[in-house]
């Protein structure tokens, strides 16, 4: 029990760890699918030729975000037995629409798991067998159960609850409307309560109004407060590290610089190294300044046609400046909130993220 107390109480070393990893796989990826997209003209993933490729390379990338991210928070708890078991788990996070939020959970986890399992006592002749068979075996069997069997279906059942819950909200008040869809899209970057919030308005925008032949206001105004609310965290992570320097680490500050070319175009993850290093502080000053970010977009008259966000749609949106100004409004909450937040890094702390090439000995010896 106190090992188990011992674990938990480092947590946001561990989650640091594991960030410090995800770090290149966002950025690389991040920027990728970003150039694609804006290369193409279009508010959308391209879906053929070599930006099509492109595309899919930052797909990749990202996609391997929540299982690095995973895999070193159980590296850190546990050394290496527990990358297998965090890895995999992290994927299976993914799969099941889980998000990174699942990817924390899966990652600890597999450092318990594993933390524990190192304990068994075994005869000499079979100790070797330990790291290389028993522990990936059997720690990833126990993680992968635990996310299929008892994390995976509460989201599965939360997400269709949350999806009928906004079908029953209707449309009569679009602000409130924006305020609840604006915190949901910006609550888990790209996880399970933001694709029912984007799901719920590409559905709508979708729609043919069968009278105008095109989609109506209301669907177009609900796309808009989507299409802010996607970019205010990465864009106001990224503002708020050029605002106040000295709270964020020199590896966040990196980060921030291509969070704001992410939330340019509409790609939310950029913020996901921010909130998984500190979600208490970042997790609410996204929410907030999504949410007010989408309501301004409705109240200001904005409409975004597009299944998309950032300033990448502003040129086909409805009232464009509204659009934007939508966004610098919800950035600019969003970053004040985070930066009054967050507490200045001592000189001595600004490089406390892990170093690969010194933590990650891979003591091979050649016979």
């Amino acid at each position: 029990m106190n090992e188990l107390i011992s674990l938990l109480k480092d947590a946001r070393k561990h989650m640091m760890t594991g960030v410090s990893y995800m770090i290149p796989f966002v950025v690389a990826g991040g920027i990728m699918l970003a150039v694609s997209v804006l290369l193409s003209g279009n508010a959308s993933v391209p879906s053929e030729g070599i930006l099509a490729d492109i595309a899919n390379i930052g797909i990749t990338g990202l996609g391997l975000m929540v299982p690095i991210l995973s895999g070193y928070i159980a590296f850190s708890m546990a050394d290496r037995p527990g990358l297998a078991p965090g890895i995999i788990g992290g994927m299976i996070a993914s799969n099941i629409g889980a998000g990174f939020i699942g990817g924390i959970l899966s990652g600890i986890l597999a450092g318990i798991v594993v933390t524990y399992l190192k304990k068994i006592k075994l005869s000499s002749s079979l100790r070797s067998l330990m790291p290389i068979f028993v522990i990936p075996l059997l720690g990833t069997m126990i993680v992968g159960g635990l996310m299929y069997w008892v994390i995976g279906q509460p989201i599965a059942a939360a997400m269709a609850g949350m999806t009928s819950w906004l079908e029953s909200l209707g449309t009569g008040n679009l602000v409130i409307l924006g305020l609840v869809l604006g915190a949901m899209i910006a609550s888990d970057m790209g996880g399970p309560i933001n694709k029912v919030a984007f799901s719920f308005g590409s559905a709508m925008v979708g729609t043919i109004d069968p009278v105008t032949g095109v989609p109506s206001d209301t669907a177009l105004a609900i796309m808009a407060g989507i299409g802010v609310a996607i970019c205010v965290p990465p864009l106001a992570m990224g503002a708020a590290t050029i605002i106040a320097p000295k709270k964020f680490t020199v590896e966040e500050k990196n980060s921030g610089k291509a969070a704001l070319v992410m939330g340019l175009v509409g790609i939310s993850e950029g913020a996901i190294p921010f909130a998984a290093a500190d979600p208490i502080r970042v997790i609410p000053a996204n929410i907030i300044g999504g949410a007010v970010g989408s309501a301004a977009a409705m109240a200001l008259g904005a409409g975004n046609p597009a299944p998309w966000g950032g300033w990448i749609v502003a040129p086909v949106a409805s009232n464009p400046l509204m659009y934007i100004a939508a966004t610098l409004i919800g950035t600019a909450v969003a970053a004040v909130i985070v930066v009054l937040l967050k507490k200045e890094i001592a000189v001595e702390d600004t490089d406390k993220l892990v170093d690969m090439d010194e933590e990650f000995d891979l003591d091979i010896t050649i016979m």
